[in-house]
């Protein structure tokens, strides 16, 4: 296969522009595509990092509230909305200009437009001063991410509807807001707007928030979403919408049949989302979708020998670093290397607080799958380092371990606690490593931190951990 010598990517997310960098550090000439100035996508402008930055920012305020506990009284904090917002703006504005720098080091041509196929090898850009422009390549990577999933009850147009990028504007806090979904986005927005001052309902359709993840887990959590939503609605539906103008009036229908009625000043609507792969002009390539998803295989290349396709748009998680990592795939696909996108486990974080991370195979898949695996816990009122960074009465975090009982290889890990985004990573190595729990129970790690909470749980599964007594059977 011969390296292409022109590629052009559509989309400047966390994939399009990993793989226009990466395509120009392998000396291809590189021209990245997208609607906005500056690189970054949905989840630098509207998405990961802003929201980021807020739950930081929520997290002050809470600590600052919990340090009562510990002998350190602070007034209540006087919150500034104008210089929170410019605070959160900045940082998106420090990080977007300096991928926009990226791509002048890196002699990336980047091109503010829309961009739609013409042909297999050719697009059309519409630019943002209104020209339109033909490129034609060698070839492309495309990279056009989703867009928020929209219910009709609740229209985007009506002045009570947020969705994520709407919320993250941060334009007011409303008094009463409903979260719309308790999925990873929905909790952490809602514990934003809750620290802020918002009384926040949550409505989930499933048994329990975070569906997909591990049940064990999310007690834990799920304990801590109690404290600050003002109601948590389970295995419930919207039944009817009422438009009051800047409000909205909603009915609620439980699993028994009951309903009952409340009014909110906002509708946070997170139920998901969708490719976005349409008005794109596909259907002038061999591009083939499945559910309204890019058909690809496992070196992203689509059914068209020119295009290949990466992120949100090909399906599985929707997460920025598994589109980065397929950036990579695709770029060394193009450059003539054998590589395939094939992860023993791509990491998940719900940054709530406390945060909640995993990855491999969790406890409810091995039950459903009937998997024959051992599960061990290690709390973390039992670690040292733990304790010293409880501001509450206790400490509500664990390290969970899912682990082949013949081979003692680790297939899961998941974690609820504080900087459990961060520790999760040494999970997902393990996994792709093909770690034992030996491997991690002899791997030192430094004290006091929580990371020993990883190395102790292994220890009991091993049966003789320091710091926690498990009775042999």
């Amino acid at each position: 296969m011969c390296a292409a010598k022109h590629v052009v990517v559509i989309g400047a997310g966390p994939g399009g522009y990993a793989a226009a960098f990466l395509a120009a550090d392998h000396g291809f000439q590189t021209t990245l595509v997208d609607k906005q100035a500056q690189p970054g996508g949905v989840c630098l402008h509207w998405g990961c990092i802003p929201s980021k930055a807020l739950l930081h920012a929520a997290k002050i305020i809470n600590e600052a509230k919990e340090a009562e506990n510990i002998g350190i009284r602070f007034q209540k904090p006087e919150i500034d909305l104008a210089a929170l917002r410019a605070w959160k703006n900045k940082v998106v504005e420090r990080l977007t200009s300096g991928l926009g720098q990226q791509c002048l080091k890196r002699k990336v041509t980047f091109i503010q437009g829309t961009a739609t196929f013409l042909a297999s090898d050719r697009i059309a850009v519409r630019q943002s001063n209104g020209e339109t422009r033909e490129l034609t390549y060698d070839s492309c990577i495309l990279a056009t991410g989703s867009v928020s999933r929209s219910l009709p009850e609740f229209p985007w147009d009506a002045p009570w509807v947020m969705d994520s990028t709407r919320a993250l504007e941060l334009e007011s806090i409303p008094e009463r807001m409903l979260v719309i979904g308790g999925g990873v986005i929905g909790l952490e927005l809602g514990s934003v707007y809750a620290t802020l001052g918002s009384r926040v309902s949550i409505m989930e359709m499933t048994p329990g928030l975070l569906p997909g993840a591990d049940r064990d887990l999310v007690r834990l959590l799920a304990k801590r979403v109690a404290g600050w939503a003002d109601k948590v609605m389970l295995e419930t539906r919207v039944e009817a919408v009422e438009s009051l103008g800047t409000a909205v009036r909603v009915t609620f229908c439980d699993k028994a049949g009951n309903k009952h009625a409340q009014e909110f000043d906002r509708v946070l609507v997170s139920v998901g989302r969708l490719p976005n792969a349409t008005g794109l002009g596909l259907e002038y390539t061999r591009v083939k979708l499945d559910r309204g998803f890019v058909k690809v295989d496992k070196g992203m290349r689509t059914d068209d020998p020119h295009i290949s396709c990466i992120g949100d748009v090909v399906g599985g998680p929707m997460l920025a670093h598994k589109a980065s990592h397929e950036a990579r795939v695709a770029v060394e696909v193009l450059a003539g290397k054998k590589s395939a996108f094939d992860p023993r486990g791509i990491p998940a974080v719900a940054f709530t607080d406390p945060e909640m991370a995993w990855v491999g195979v969790t406890e409810t898949e091995a039950q459903k799958q009937g998997m024959e695996v051992k599960t061990v816990r290690f709390p973390w009122a039992a670690s040292g380092r733990a304790q010293t960074l409880s501001l509450g009465d206790g400490v509500d975090g664990v390290t969970k371990l899912i682990i082949d009982p013949g081979t003692q290889r680790v297939l899961g890990i998941g974690i609820v606690g504080q900087g459990a985004g961060d520790l999760i990573a040494e999970g997902t190595l393990a996994l792709e490593m093909g770690a034992t729990a030996y491997d991690l129970a002899a791997t030192i790690h430094p004290h006091p931190t929580v990371s020993e909470t990883i190395m102790e749980a292994a220890d009991v599964f091993l049966g003789h951990c320091t710091h926690y007594f498990v009775p042999k059977r």
